[in-house]
């Protein structure tokens, strides 16, 4: 079977320049050829030299043709050669062919015709001059193989540049994909930025006004201090979206540069004051130093939390505590609210917790649902540790929201 093969070369330029050669050749040569019918046999030969080249772009994919026209090649600048041994400028058709095989055909088999023009000039200096021709041999040798060099190297510079060229569009195609999944997780990021800060601070007005709404017969004072305590979480919340939609960035330190767990205690204490559900805050006495991606996971994670225990669980208890032991820092609230099954929790599950798990999966945490001893629903979320010398932030120590 032929096998198909993409030419590693220019075939107009190599064209132009053999043709070039041949008419060098052909003029030279059929001047210093000494009579008439000689010079009508090499004008045929060197025409049939001419056609064949134009037959070689016709067939360079093809490695059995590719055989047949080298060996018509061959043949013709053989017996041109034998027309005129003698300093002959026919022999100059040999380093044609000498560069044009290792174009057009793999290594090994192009060293073989290499070797078959060098004998074929060998047999005629000796045949014509005896043993002292093989001598004229060698400079002919030495063309042959600097020709064959030639084409080589232009072989493997254009086999390195199709193969550089095929890198770069697959880059291109990887470099696309990249960009759509960057621009995919962009969007996924926006979506859970937009539910775990507006979704949080959305609950919490909702109860407020229910509240404020029932308190204004009764007790008109509280129902506005409720009111404007929405009010202050509706222009955190618009402060939040304009955060979210420019930068996306942490609302974890304030111009006043306050620390986790101190943002940590303040969201706690809001979210007390605002839905009457008594939050109990354990922090670490000094937390470690931890990324911003870290840290805006935990506070995330934090608000979810109280969010689901407000709205889905009828808790009247929520309970946060920070660890860190093991190498990894663990956020864990519960609360006494109606729970759910460990099977449900772990297979279903609204967007906010989809988000967290998307959240802990990109920080190589988890996030784990249980059941709390004594009733309620439990969330660990969990992150590792940055792996360089944990630094120490001051924060406030552990404490209780009564």
């Amino acid at each position: 079977m032929a096998s198909r093969r993409v030419p590693l070369y220019d075939p107009f330029l190599v064209t132009i320049a053999a043709y070039l050669t041949l008419g060098a050749v052909a003029i030279s040569g059929l001047l210093a050829l000494e009579t008439s019918r000689s010079r009508w046999i090499a004008g045929v030969l060197l025409i049939a030299f001419g056609i064949l080249l134009a037959l070689a772009l016709r067939i360079e994919n093809e490695e059995r043709y590719v055989h047949l026209y080298f060996a018509a090649q061959t043949l013709v600048s053989g017996s041109l050669f034998s027309l005129q041994p003698d300093h002959s400028p026919f022999g100059a058709l040999f380093f044609v062919l000498s560069a044009q095989v290792m174009l057009l055909l793999p290594l090994r088999p192009a060293a073989v015709w290499i070797v078959v023009f060098i004998l074929i000039t060998g047999i005629a200096f000796a045949h014509f001059f005896g043993w002292i021709g093989l001598l004229w041999l060698l400079p002919n040798i030495g063309g042959y193989l600097f020709f064959a060099t030639f084409g080589n190297l232009w072989r493997q510079a254009e086999f390195a540049r199709r193969r550089s060229q095929q890198l770069l569009e697959e880059l291109q195609v990887t470099q696309r994909q990249l960009q759509n999944l960057a621009v995919a997780e962009e969007r996924n990021r926006l979506a859970r930025e937009m539910h775990d800060s507006l979704g949080h601070r959305l609950t919490v007005a909702v109860v407020q006004l229910e509240g404020a709404q029932r308190l204004i017969p009764t007790a008109p004072d509280r129902a506005a201090r409720m009111i404007g305590a929405m009010r202050e979480e509706m222009k955190e919340a618009l402060a939040e979206l304009r955060r979210t939609v420019t930068a996306l960035r942490a609302p974890l330190e304030d111009a006043d540069g306050t620390p986790l767990n101190a943002a940590l205690a303040r969201l706690a204490q809001t979210f007390q004051d605002s839905t009457g559900l008594a939050v109990h805050v354990d922090l670490l006495g000094a937390l470690p130093a931890l990324p911003e991606a870290h840290r805006l996971a935990l506070y995330r994670a934090a608000q979810e939390s109280l969010t689901n225990a407000q709205r889905h669980a009828a808790a009247t208890q929520v309970w946060l505590m920070m660890s860190a032991a093991n190498g990894h820092v663990t956020l864990t609230a519960a609360d006494d609210g109606k729970g759910f099954g460990v099977q449900t929790a772990a297979s279903e599950g609204g967007y906010g917790l989809r988000g967290l798990r998307e959240r802990a999966a990109q920080l190589g945490g988890e996030l784990q649902l249980e059941v709390r001893p004594g009733g309620g629903a439990q969330l660990r979320f969990s992150l590792p540790l940055p792996s360089q010398p944990p630094g120490v932030l001051e924060t406030p120590g552990g404490s209780t929201i009564e």
